[in-house]
């Protein structure tokens, strides 16, 4: 079984990730990295010099390509399921898990990374609140279409074996 962890950027897909998957006993795949490390760029430079669009389609292709023959925990970046039927294809090869986080929550942890945010980098607090508010409600409708919903407030190191789901 796979289980795909979907969210908004900073709802701890890849920090509960890796510690589901140690838990569960199963592989850990970070979506970003794997584009960073098939691109040799960080996804702010893949941002900057080639553009969503490019990331989007990248994006893409490589989640497709992933080895998800194998029980995988794989954390996607926060615009994976809104785009080219991502969401679709994940729920038919795995479980989605949307880790579900109020907004100041995310407001106080993308702060704290703003660099490693492309599209938050030259924002003030002000404008991240407003881009994550208008974000959230644009991609609402593809995290709604998890297989499962956890609110980021009520999880542990064993929500994911508490599941008794694989």
């Amino acid at each position: 079984m796979n289980f795909f962890l979907i969210g908004f950027m900073g709802s701890g897909k890849t920090y509960w990730g890796k510690i589901w998957a140690k838990t569960m006993q199963m592989n850990f795949i970070d979506l970003d990295a794997e584009i960073e490390a098939i691109e040799g760029k960080s996804v702010a430079q893949i941002f900057e010099t080639q553009g969503e669009n490019y990331f989007r389609e990248k994006e893409s292709q490589i989640l497709r390509e992933l080895k998800v023959d194998s029980d995988s925990i794989i954390a996607c970046g926060g615009g994976t399921p809104c785009f080219n039927d991502n969401i679709s294809w994940m729920n038919k090869n795995g479980k989605t898990i949307w880790l579900k986080t109020d907004v100041s929550a995310i407001l106080q942890r993308v702060l704290q990374e703003q660099n490693k945010r492309p599209l938050l980098k030259k924002m003030n607090e002000a404008e991240i609140l407003f881009f994550i508010e208008q974000k959230l409600k644009e991609r609402e409708p593809f995290y709604k279409q998890a297989n499962i919903v956890l609110n980021t407030k009520d999880i542990n190191e064993n929500t994911i074996v508490n599941l008794n789901i694989k």
